[in-house]
């Protein structure tokens, strides 16, 4: 079991978030000297929040429950589904709109 951080959790986000908001135009040292952290310190908050944003990344593109493969599936069953569904809608449309035209001509 390690030791309880010294720092928050807050405070780390909000040190991550000072270093990204410079854009590549400071050091993990520059950075780190204004928040009174190490370089090295830094550098490892850093890395753990890209490590957590590309797993949230993941989990969000593979449906978080299963396999890239299942999300597939999943998805070509429910564009399956539409595709049964517009053909409905368009049969409807069309169905209407012979209608209308069948009424438009005994209104006249």
């Amino acid at each position: 079991m390690g030791r309880q951080s010294l720092y928050t959790e807050e405070f780390r986000k909000d040190a991550v978030a000072l270093y990204r908001a410079a854009d590549g135009k400071r050091t993990y040292a520059d950075v780190a000297a204004d928040v009174g952290v190490s370089g090295e310190t830094l550098r490892t908050w850093v890395r753990k929040d890209t490590a957590a944003r590309n797993a949230r990344s993941q989990d969000r593109s593979t449906g978080a429950d299963g396999t890239e493969a299942d999300e597939l599936a999943r998805l070509r069953a429910e564009n399956a589904r539409l595709r049964g569904a517009e053909k409905e809608w368009q049969l409807e449309r069309e169905i209407l709109r012979r209608a209308a035209a069948y009424f438009a001509k005994e209104v006249k």
